[in-house]
This record gives structure tokens, C-alpha cells and sequence, in this order.
């Protein structure tokens, strides 16, 4: 018997361990595959990128926000793994009529690491999600250290055009900002606020501006088209993945953010 709580209160009990697992979020693929289960995984999303050839041996069962049922239960799956921001309640509830749903809710690395030792116990990879789990927390303790006597700067990060999209608080990408040190201009507003760029009361106060390569791929042209906008900031594109994706990428992302430092 194999009982684990998931990070919305959810026990899910197995008699044995399951072994055909549907993915519906990109970056729990690539911790499963890190895991050593990429032969298990049996169903993933379009988004689901790394590792690359993840997509050429399972079924795509559709995106995050739209998912193909049939082909989902067509797979015969043992668990199905979600996440509460990645995909919507009704998807959850309609997998759950298949088999069980597992879904996890980051906002920290904590939440990570939480999750990591869960899919640890759940797929009896606990080896492995320790060793992960010690990568991740060396790499951000030495990361801690480094910028521990640098100066806060006000920051933007943003995630879409038309409408212009940033990002709020209660997000995953805002708990990594402040590790930075950035102090988030749109913090005192929830998840993904749309905004103007006209509001130059604000604007002027911004050091840096961060313009994501996901979900919007923002380019060179963006970034020129912003930097008008805010006269007083550094403009950066940035890659979108270490700042929002969890799991095995956090043991890339405190190297990348060090870099990041460096260029401003």
C-alpha cells in the first residue's frame, strides 16, 4: 500500500505502485523523467518540451487549459499528475473519473521540494528525489550567499503582450524574484495583472524590467518598444523556464540568476 497527500489535501492510497503515468504540466514531466520514470510516462502535454524527446514516445493528450479525454482513458493510466494553477478544476474532477489525480501547487521551493519527495514515495524513487532535493537546496544556499550584499532593485517581470501582462503575488515567479532581491513593483496585486504602460508615476521608480520568453516570446523588438516606457530601467529578456518552472530546472536556475546578475 502506497498512501501519499497531495498539495491540495487530496490521499491517494494504491495497493501498488502505479506505473502508467499521464503528465499534464511540463515541468512535473521533466522532474518524472529526471526521476528516471520517462519510460513510465505514457501521456503528456504539447507544452511538454524537455526532455526532448518526451513527446516522440508518449501521447500527446492535449494542452494545459484543454485536454482530450478519450485519448487520456484510451491510455489506461494508474495516476495522473496536475497542478491547481496549470490546469482548471473541471479538468481535475473529469480525470478523476478515470483514475486517480494527483495535483500539486507550488508557490515556493519549499513547494517543490515537498512535491519532488512525494513522487519520490509515490514512484519509489526516493534515492533519486533525495539527491535532487540536496542539489536544489545547495545551489540556492550558495545563491543566498551570493547575493546577500547586493542592493534590492524594483522590478517588472512580465508575461504577455496585448494585453500587457505581469507578474503579481501569490506566483511561484515572484517567490524567485524576491530570492533575487528584486522587489516586485506589481507585488501588492494577485497572480497576473494586465497593466498599461502609461503609468509613468510608477514606471520611473523601476530599475530593471524582465520580459519572459514564455508564455509570450518576447523578443529584441519588445524589448526596444518597453524600454520607452520605462527611462530609468534596464530591459532584459530572460529566460522564461528559470523563473517559473520547478523541479530538476531549480538545480539550473540559481547558476542562471547569478549570470543574470552580472549583466546589469
Amino acid at each position: 500500500m502506497v498512501t501519499v497527500n497531495d498539495q491540495i489535501g487530496q490521499v491517494l492510497r494504491f495497493d501498488r505502485l502505479p506505473k502508467r503515468i499521464v503528465s499534464l504540466v511540463p515541468s512535473q514531466t521533466e522532474l518524472l523523467c529526471d526521476l528516471g520514470l520517462g519510460t513510465q510516462v505514457v501521456g503528456v502535454t504539447k507544452f511538454c518540451v524537455h526532455p526532448g524527446h518526451i513527446k516522440s514516445q508518449s501521447t500527446i493528450v492535449g494542452g494545459t487549459k484543454q485536454i482530450h479525454l478519450d485519448k487520456i482513458r484510451n491510455l489506461k493510466p494508474d495516476i495522473i499528475l496536475g497542478n491547481k494553477e496549470e490546469n482548471t478544476k473541471a479538468i481535475v474532477e473529469a480525470c478523476q473519473a478515470i483514475c486517480p489525480v494527483h495535483v500539486s501547487d507550488i508557490f515556493t521551493v519549499d513547494d517543490s521540494v515537498e512535491l519532488i519527495k512525494q513522487y519520490g514515495i509515490l514512484f519509489d524513487r526516493q534515492g533519486k528525489a533525495d539527491e535532487l532535493v540536496s542539489t536544489i537546496r545547495k545551489e540556492m544556499n550558495e545563491f543566498t550567499d551570493f547575493v546577500q550584499n547586493r542592493s534590492v532593485r524594483k522590478v517588472a517581470y512580465f508575461i504577455w503582450k496585448n494585453p500587457w501582462m505581469v507578474v503579481g503575488n501569490n506566483t511561484f515567479i515572484n517567490h524567485l524574484l524576491q530570492l533575487n532581491k528584486f522587489e516586485n513593483a506589481y507585488g501588492h496585486i494577485a497572480r497576473y495583472p494586465e497593466i498599461e504602460l502609461t503609468d509613468l508615476s510608477l514606471n520611473t521608480k523601476i530599475d530593471l524590467v524582465l520580459l519572459s520568453s514564455e508564455p509570450f516570446p518576447f523578443s529584441q523588438n519588445h524589448k526596444n518598444e518597453v524600454q520607452k516606457f520605462y527611462p530609468n530601467a534596464t530591459v532584459l529578456l530572460v529566460d522564461g523556464e528559470m523563473f517559473s518552472w520547478y523541479g530538476p530546472r531549480l538545480t539550473k536556475a540559481f547558476g542562471y540568476f547569478k549570470k543574470l546578475h552580472r549583466n546589469f
